[in-house]
């Protein structure tokens, strides 16, 4: 049933997608153009692509486009990090180039995002990751950080003490660090000798790559309780929720008041930036209820989430979905 209902909810970003028609040779100049832009010069020397990283599990990879800072902000970074997950549709480059689809939303590739978020953190080091299935090259599952059906959407689950979201991110940074020959890298495990000096970390999830930050939430009670991820945790300084959106027909935003209450409690700063083509869908009423019931039960709880609704006198739209990358 879940799947079926995804099937039906998922064809609403493909419809959309379908109705830009491009012609042929459009769409090979929007290419050539896009891939000019995004890996030319100088941008091209900071990003560097990391593919099949392992988690804490070795059949478990992801992979990993790296954007360091500029050498200017280089000493301010030390070891501070954003690490952002993506929304369906999005992919590298080359492979959104092949795809009627994608092709029309290049200038959104995993690329351009990364360069994106480089003007908005110039200090810190971005991380991107690649969800590890990207399924009929359309929809993002994130199955190595929650249980997830084809099309992504999850099934969320409570803190395990030797899997989960945080175990797996924790154990991609180590190990992409590492890869990357960044100094002072992150350990894989261990309690609080085993983080770095300075080490900061911002999450920032956008459309279905929010499922990742909700899983997290999930499992905030026990891992920080556990003494071997709660100095990790600690660490988590922003998350940053983005116009989220998945295909099941609930849980878009957390709405459990124990595992918010938790939230709320640990220091994360929480941003919330919405569009109306996700929360004023009246065809998905419930995303806009849960995302005003995460907003008013974590004020509740003492918490002060930043919030915002962007593009909120303009009519529903992808392209403003996707906007909200740049906004935030």
């Amino acid at each position: 049933m879940l799947a079926e209902r995804a099937a039906v909810l998922g064809l609403t970003l493909i419809t959309a997608a379908k109705a830009m028609t491009t012609s042929p040779s459009e769409l090979r100049g929007l290419h050539a153009s896009a891939s000019r832009d995004a890996l030319s010069g100088t941008s091209l020397q900071k990003l560097q692509r990391l593919p099949a990283v392992p988690g804490n599990l070795p059949n478990r990879v992801n992979d990993l486009l790296l954007l360091r800072p500029d050498p200017e902000e280089h000493e301010k970074s030390n070891n501070r990090h954003v690490v952002f997950f993506h929304g369906d549709i999005q992919n590298f480059q080359e492979e959104m180039a092949l795809q009627p689809e994608g092709a029309q939303w290049l200038s959104w590739s995993l690329e351009q995002v990364a360069f994106t978020l480089g003007r908005r953190f110039p200090d810190r080091h971005v991380w991107v990751v690649r969800a590890s299935r990207m399924y009929l090259h359309k929809f993002s599952c994130y199955q190595n950080f929650v249980e997830s059906n084809m099309f992504g959407a999850p099934e969320h689950s409570p803190y395990s003490a030797d899997s989960g979201a945080f175990h797996h991110l924790r154990a991609l940074l180590s190990h992409g660090m590492v890869r990357a020959s960044l100094p002072d890298p992150l350990k894989p495990q261990g309690g609080a000798d085993s983080i770095p000096s300075g080490f900061s970390l911002t999450l920032v999830g956008f459309s279905k790559g929010c499922v990742v930050l909700n899983q997290m939430v999930y499992e905030l009670p026990g891992a920080r309780a556990d003494p071997q991820m709660s100095p990790f945790v600690k660490h988590i300084s922003d998350m940053f929720w983005l116009d989220g959106g998945h295909p099941g027909g609930s849980e878009t935003w957390v709405t459990d008041k124990q595992v918010l209450k938790e939230l709320a409690a640990s220091g994360v700063s929480i941003h919330a930036h919405v569009t109306p083509y996700e929360v004023c869908d009246p065809m998905r009423a419930w995303v806009g209820r849960e995302h005003g019931h995460f907003i008013k039960t974590l004020e509740e709880f003492g918490a002060c989430p930043s919030k915002k609704l962007h593009f909120k006198d303009e009519p529903p739209s992808i392209e403003n979905h996707f906007r909200v990358i740049q906004e935030f």
